[in-house]
């Protein structure tokens, strides 16, 4: 039962931060020379609001809820890993959003079309990788690309050289 509602609660706030962090770029890119200064406070408190009370705190759940789960489900498969590096890079898009908000904002603000474009394609791409990746669970053997890694002593041969040069 416990696991149905995280999982309830995880895949609910993965949607909302997910639409969130999709559609603020198209929000930035209505900031326009000429808007008044009304309507220009009007919008960044719009914008500032959907980040703040909506998108952060929908992120912070699902980031709590999906870790809860990974130790009610004990999910630790490679593809896993993948989903977790995913979801390092929608939480860098939320960070880089709020500091895009900080400075569109002021009076020599400006959200180029290009800048739309791209953030709005790398977010929609990130989401459906994640989308992808959680479907599809793959069977990833690391063993097959990288099992010089997991030998044992890999480590202290691979940064061997680092460490004759810090120490002598």
């Amino acid at each position: 039962m416990i696991v149905t509602v995280l999982k309830i609660a995880h895949i609910t706030a993965i949607s909302v931060w997910a639409a969130g962090l999709i559609c603020m770029p198209f929000l930035f890119r209505q900031r326009i020379d000429q808007i008044e200064d009304r309507d220009l406070h009007r919008m960044h408190a719009m914008v500032r609001f959907l980040h703040i009370v909506i998108v952060s705190p929908a992120a912070f759940v699902a980031v709590g809820t999906g870790t809860a789960l990974i130790f009610f489900q004990q999910t630790f498969d490679a593809w896993f890993t993948i989903k977790l590096f995913l979801v390092g890079l929608l939480a860098i898009i939320h960070v880089l959003t709020g500091l895009v908000i900080l400075k569109l904002f002021k009076e020599a603000g400006r959200y180029p079309k290009w800048r739309y474009l791209m953030v709005t394609g790398m977010t929609t791409v990130v989401v459906a990788c994640i989308l992808v990746v959680v479907s599809a669970k793959p069977r990833i053997d690391a063993m097959d690309f990288a099992g010089e890694i997991f030998v044992p002593g890999a480590l202290g041969t691979m940064l061997d050289p680092l460490i004759r040069q810090v120490i002598p």
